[in-house]
Order: C-alpha cells, then structure tokens, then sequence
C-alpha cells in the first residue's frame, strides 16, 4: 500500500506492508485509493499514474505527456454544522453554469444517496481549446459525514464507451468519511 503525506507543500509517498488479516476490498482490476486517514475513498484502475498536486490527486491513464484522460479529486473536512439539507444540485448547477469551456451538451444531474452521504454529478461535453477535439468532464460533488468532495473526470469523447465504466467505479466506490486508525489494516477508527 501506497500513500502521500504532504510535508513543506511537498507530498512523500510511503509504502506501507498490508496485515495479512487487513480489511481493504476493492473492486477487481482497481487499487484502493484513500485520502485523508479516510475522508475521502474511491476505488481506480490498478495500472494508472497517480499524481498528487497541492490541493488534488490526479490519476491518468498515462504517465504525461501521453495521457488520455484525467481524473481529479479533492475534499475538504467541514466544521460541525447540520449539512443534511445542503442544496448539492443547485451548487452543481452553478458549477456547470460558470465553466468557462466552450460547452456543447450538458447532461441530467445524478443523484446518489450512501448510508452516509450525498453525491450529485453531470457531464458536460465540450471542445478541446488546444486539440480542436470533443470532450467530456463528469463533475461531482459529495457532502457526508463532515466531509465535501470534488471528483472531475476529463476525457476523449472518441473513448468515452471505454472510460464509462471507470467513472461508474468510482462512483460505486466513493465513500466520505470513514477515517481509518491504521492503514495497514484498514479497519475504521471508532465513532
């Protein structure tokens, strides 16, 4: 098991050896991504590039240059309040109302609903400014158990039947919140 501290604006990544009874499941052909002891899960294809940035984690299907797609996440630990009632799809609503890329198409809001969390998310489809070349972005935006989230997943139109599912992983694999007390067990901390 992989992870990254940040250190100095600087990310380390440390290698941890798995407990032989640990508890990590992932969905086949996909490693276990886990940020912040646990605000933040998903799972991702097992072979591609991941790239911590200061504020986000990127995972490419290519090391770059030669990278196809780009799937960005963040979050952010949000003080005690009652956030059950937060208006997500209005917020993404907005999010899609001021991109600033040249929009084609705008699909539906998704809404899905966790034992604890909230994720709504669209697909917008737009034109590559530098490559001339159609696109989509999938947004999302995830509220539950104290934490918020972003997951952005930006790809070819042209490979849009291959990268789908790599979405509805993560998607299926998104949990907020659940802090873990040790990595190389995966158990989560007690509430």
């Amino acid at each position: 098991m992989s992870k990254s501290k940040k250190n100095k604006g600087k990310w380390i990544k440390e290698t941890l050896e798995l407990s032989e009874n640990h508890n990590w499941k992932g969905t086949p052909g996909t490693r276990i991504f886990v940020a912040g002891r646990g605000a933040l899960r998903f799972d991702v294809p097992h072979d591609w590039y991941f790239e911590p940035d200061e504020k986000s984690f990127r995972f490419l299907d290519k090391k770059p240059p030669n990278d196809d797609c780009r799937l960005e996440a963040s979050f952010n630990l949000l003080p005690p309040a009652n956030w059950a009632e937060f208006p997500l799809v209005p917020l993404l609503r907005k999010v899609v109302k001021d991109d600033d890329r040249e929009v084609i198409e705008t699909g539906k809001i998704v809404q899905l609903k966790r034992q604890t969390a909230r994720l709504v998310w669209t697909e917008l489809k737009f034109i590559d400014p530098e490559e001339k070349r159609e696109a989509y972005s999938r947004i999302c935006i995830g509220l539950g158990s104290g934490v918020q989230c972003l997951i952005t997943f930006d790809y070819w139109a042209d490979q849009a039947e291959k990268l789908t599912p790599v979405w509805d992983t993560v998607m299926n694999s998104v949990v907020l919140g659940l802090f873990i007390a040790d990595p190389r067990t995966g158990f989560a901390l007690p509430d």
